[in-house]
């Protein structure tokens, strides 16, 4: 798989450029710190979202349509959004060279974001006991707090970020370094 994340990056590489680590975020259904209230929220959400549409549709008449759209926002809060959650990072893809941090991603488009790293302002980084971890560039958005793993919602985006990363403290310690050398 290493062989491929590395030639699907070159494609995006400039003339003198060179790939000094590559990587993907971690695979699968991840639970992040926002679940604490998500879950709750979501599940509150879809169940109230249910009661509405079998009371009115046993009431009679068009009404229990409305409640079709809350349903499916809460199916999709419930169970939808950790499948989004999970193919989106399988199809993101990180590279980091002497100048830049390339970020791939997308599921139905490619969307490739390059970062400068001599002008990156704040960095912050982010580790579990197991070395995977998060390298968040750029200024924190205080409303975005709650929102960690919804950046596929609609007006949700995040700083950008190397998420759920293996060994993130060695690419981490790598930028810092790059950044010195500047």
């Amino acid at each position: 798989m290493k062989g491929n994340i590395q030639s699907d990056l070159r494609q995006h590489l400039g003339n003198n450029e060179t790939l000094l680590w590559t990587g993907q975020p971690k695979k699968g259904i991840v639970f992040r710190t926002a679940d604490i209230f998500l879950i709750p929220f979501s599940i509150l959400w879809c169940g109230f979202a249910i009661f509405w549409v079998i009371g009115a549709s046993q009431a009679g008449g068009i009404f229990g349509l409305f409640g079709i759209p809350f349903v499916i926002i809460g199916l999709i809060f419930v169970f939808g959004r950790f499948i989004i959650d999970s193919k989106q990072r399988e199809n993101t893809l990180y590279g980091l060279t002497e100048d830049r941090i390339i970020i791939k991603s997308g599921i139905f488009s490619k969307n490739v974001k390059s970062l400068n790293i001599r002008t990156l302002s704040d960095i912050e980084f982010n580790e579990k006991k197991d070395g995977i971890g998060t390298i968040s560039i750029g200024p924190k958005n205080p409303m975005m707090i709650w929102g960690n793993g919804m950046n596929w919602w609609p007006g949700m985006k995040a700083n950008p970020q190397l998420d759920l990363i293996p060994d993130a403290r060695k690419v981490y310690n790598q930028i810092i370094e790059i950044q010195k050398k500047s």
